[in-house]
């Protein structure tokens, strides 16, 4: 029995549905706002959408994942990242790997608001997927990979928790006190996960033995269309959303984006099943979702302030810094986190010495040309703030 959701099957309820086809994606590109709209909604409606991860299907991976996948041992693929990695235009010289699925247009949004994009549900495509690192890319550029090969792609599976997460004999699994924290701001359907399943992969070529760690699946990359008639590069984030690569973004999150053109032209991509904070190597443990996500307005008449990007779990606010240099990526995620703060009735002083409190600030990741940084704020402690 195959382990793959295939495109059209067991689609969940609930919301209208977005296959990934070669004419509702785009390989390497984000829509800007010349961009045709493969999907229209009403402000409040949710798309369930079909992702496809690059990893497997790029150039200097074959870029055919039947064949590529079989020298890793797997015989199944799925048949959507097949039809794209033969028929969507791509040039890994000109444009990045990330496959968005979009746009969509979401009717009477315009510029100066702000859309919501909350994920209600995410369901693995595959019980497999790919880390990878290459040359020039990365946090070691010059060290990583090894012995001078131009690209290290390492399988990553999806298996059962052992043992109900504990070792035999009652002892806890490695990592298993860990797992409850960081799982914590997950919806059920995302801790339901957490509880029974794990990823894991080989410590060495060769090796049976394997290390393991928790799965945390969310989409890298949300986000709307830019002005003009110019396609974004998929690689950095910006403004518009785009890759931004935050690991906190799982089920029950939402991703605030301020809008650029008539419509929004939104759009998801990149699926992972797990990341570091900082995704060191260049990629994480990339591989196919089918998501849930709604789509709300926040009409600019509405906002104290122009919009600006940010996100939220049910348990903590997002504050998100981006610029090239990690140093400037984190002040401005301070700075957002203040604004944040202030906007919700803090005076910016107090709001700054909060935050040096009790605030946390992590390194969303290094690898995409523009580096993040973003905040974890508990909304528990801003209960008199309601």
């Amino acid at each position: 029995m195959s382990t793959l959701l295939q495109p059209l099957d067991s689609r969940p309820g609930g919301g209208r549905y977005l296959p990934a086809t070669p004419g509702t994606v785009l390989w390497g590109e984000l829509p800007c706002a010349g961009d045709d709209p493969v999907l229209t909604i009403d402000p409040g409606e949710t798309v369930v959408i079909d992702t496809v991860s690059h990893e497997g299907i790029l150039e200097d991976q074959g870029r055919d994942p039947a064949a590529f996948f079989a020298s890793h041992g797997i015989t199944e693929v799925l048949r959507d990242a097949v039809a794209v990695a033969a028929e969507v235009p791509h040039d890994p010289a000109v444009h990045g790997p990330h496959v968005v699925t979009g746009p969509i247009r979401v009717r009477g949004t315009r510029p100066g608001d702000v859309l919501s994009m909350t994920v209600l549900d995410l369901r693995m495509r595959a019980d497999y997927g790919i880390v990878s690192s290459r040359h020039g890319r990365g946090a070691l550029p010059e060290e990583f990979p090894l012995e001078g090969a131009p690209v290290t792609s390492i399988l990553a599976r999806v298996e059962p928790m052992p043992d109900g997460g504990a070792r035999r004999g009652g002892r806890p699994a490695l990592g298993g006190p860990h797992r409850s924290r960081r799982h914590a701001n997950l919806g059920e359907v995302g801790r339901r996960l957490a509880r029974t399943s794990m990823g894991s992969m080989p410590v060495g070529p060769g090796d049976a033995r394997r290390v393991r760690f928790p799965l945390a699946p969310f989409l890298g990359t949300m986000g709307v269309a830019v002005a003009g008639s110019e396609r974004a590069h998929s690689v950095p984030p910006g403004p518009h959303g785009g890759n931004v690569d935050v690991s906190l973004l799982t089920v029950g999150s939402t991703l605030h984006v301020p809008v650029q053109v008539d419509g929004a032209l939104a759009y998801v991509g990149d699926p992972h099943y797990a990341q570091g904070d900082g995704e060191v190597a260049l990629t994480a443990f990339e591989a196919p979702l089918r998501a849930s996500v709604r789509f709300d307005v926040i009409p600019a008449a509405h906002l104290p302030r122009p919009g600006e990007l940010w996100a939220e779990t049910p348990d903590l606010l997002v504050p998100i810094g981006l610029d090239p240099d990690l140093n400037v990526a984190m002040r401005a995620a301070v700075r957002s986190a203040v604004v944040l703060l202030t906007d919700l009735g803090m005076r910016p002083e107090h709001a700054y010495a909060y935050l040096s409190a009790a605030g946390d600030f992590a390194v969303s990741q290094v690898v995409d040309r523009v580096c993040g940084v973003h905040g974890k704020i508990r909304k528990a402690d801003l209960a008199e703030l309601a």
